[in-house]
């Protein structure tokens, strides 16, 4: 509580922590009851359904991006702003509209403008908390969990009622959320500047290329992002494979699936501020990848031993496993954005984090896919052999995490000679993208 009092950034970071919160918020509404309202109001089967989350989740694969690129030309919050006004339009059509074929494209608007928004609030986070960024995130963390847990209970109010009003007032309440975070984020005030604003440290800031370079020709980079989509598991483990695992695998009591998101909800509350100092900095940061891929083999351990056990032996390892899991995830979400914004070069951060922005959002297009047809298909095997996956590609994302940190004068270095060596017409093509 003294740190969201005081966060790092100040005044500014500590609205836009309250307009994160309110946000997710309305976004755990929305998310408790979006699946029941599409089947019951909207008369939708299971494969329109998928079908139309399916379309959703790859929309959304373009909002880090497209935001990240954005966020080199516009300010930040008043990109934030429009994300959070569009979605607000996309909800008030899911009032009036309830075709399939209409529906798509306001789906995939509505997953677009939340995935971009997450990104931009933590663009945000790095220009106003600077070094302190960590800090930031995990006190981020800490209250959108807060938010999620809240939203999702006022929504099981709705869903009791169970009428068709019940639902659309839950989307209005979805709406408010985002009326009132866009207030919140017009209060702030964000720094000048594209690159990261070391607030309050004193130290010189780095200098920024003249030419920006694109992510999308440092190969470098795309190993880091390419690697972090299947490091971003553990959400997909927590929420589709123990749940499916313990129904169809185990004997454990049903009882305990909703205690995993409960579990989960409340360490990351308790214990992602405590996690983050042991990760901060960008060394420590790729210590964590490590670390993340041994936690999550321990927990796909506890699972596969879940599954020869009786009814309370397998309810226990099952929420131990959770509870790893979910220890990962603490320490991922700090390492994944730590490295990514130290391994981006100065003054082209935005665009670098809008690329890497997407490791998450692959991941909950594919990662519910891979574990129920490829894991789950392949039995206690398939569960050790993720884990064994795991732990290789940590290693081997923190060995080139660091190669890179160690490289002369930083990733600037690279790409500054990758322009150097860009023929001569396009730097002048470049340039003006940079310009903020």
């Amino acid at each position: 509580m003294a740190q969201l009092r005081k966060p790092p950034g100040g005044r500014d970071a500590r609205i836009m922590l309250l307009a994160q919160c309110v946000d997710r918020t309305g976004t755990g509404v929305w998310a408790a009851a979006s699946v029941l309202y599409f089947t019951y109001v909207c008369g939708m089967d299971a494969r329109q359904l998928g079908l139309l989350l399916g379309v959703g989740a790859v929309a959304g694969i373009a909002g880090s991006p497209l935001a990240g690129r954005a966020a080199e030309r516009v300010p930040v919050r008043w990109l934030l702003i429009g994300c959070h006004l569009l979605r607000l339009g996309t909800m008030g059509l899911l009032l009036v509209v309830d075709d399939f074929g209409a529906l798509l494209p306001v789906v995939a608007l509505t997953c677009l403008a939340e995935r971009a928004a997450k990104t931009l609030e933590m663009l945000f986070a790095t220009r106003v908390a600077g070094e302190r960024r960590a800090t930031y995130q995990a006190l981020f963390r800490s209250v959108a969990n807060a938010g999620y847990a809240l939203g999702a209970g006022v929504a099981a109010i709705g869903l009791a009622v169970g009428t068709t009003a019940a639902y659309r007032a839950l989307i209005l309440a979805n709406g408010l959320s985002f009326v009132l975070a866009a207030v919140l984020v017009w209060r702030t005030r964000e720094p000048a500047g594209r690159g990261l604003v070391a607030a309050d440290s004193g130290a010189e800031p780095a200098a920024v290329p003249s030419v920006a370079p694109s992510p999308w020709r440092d190969r470098g980079y795309l190993l880091f992002v390419l690697l972090d989509m299947p490091l971003n598991l553990d959400d997909s483990i927590l929420n589709v494979g123990l749940p499916l695992w313990l129904v169809h695998h185990t004997g454990a009591l049903h009882a305990v699936v909703p205690v995993f998101l409960v579990l989960n909800t409340v360490l990351v509350v308790l214990l992602q501020l405590r996690v983050s100092a042991l990760a901060e900095g960008p060394r420590g940061a790729a210590a964590a990848v490590g670390w993340y891929g041994a936690t999550l083999f321990g927990s796909c351990l506890l699972i596969v031993l879940a599954t020869g056990g009786g009814p309370w032996t397998a309810s226990i390892a099952l929420l131990a496993a959770a509870m790893l899991v979910t220890l990962a995830e603490l320490m991922r979400s700090v390492s994944s954005w730590e490295l990514a914004v130290v391994l981006a070069p100065p003054g082209a951060q935005a665009s670098y984090l809008g690329v890497a922005g997407m490791s998450q959002s692959v991941q909950k297009s594919v990662g519910p896919l891979l574990l129920t047809g490829v894991v789950m298909a392949a039995g206690p095997v398939g569960w050790l052999g993720l884990g064994a996956a795991t732990v290789g590609l940590g290693a081997l994302q923190r060995r080139a995490s660091l190669r890179r940190l160690a490289a002369p004068a930083g990733p600037a270095a690279s790409r500054g000679a990758s322009a150097a060596a860009a023929p001569a017409g396009e730097p002048s093509k470049r340039a003006g993208a940079g310009v903020g």
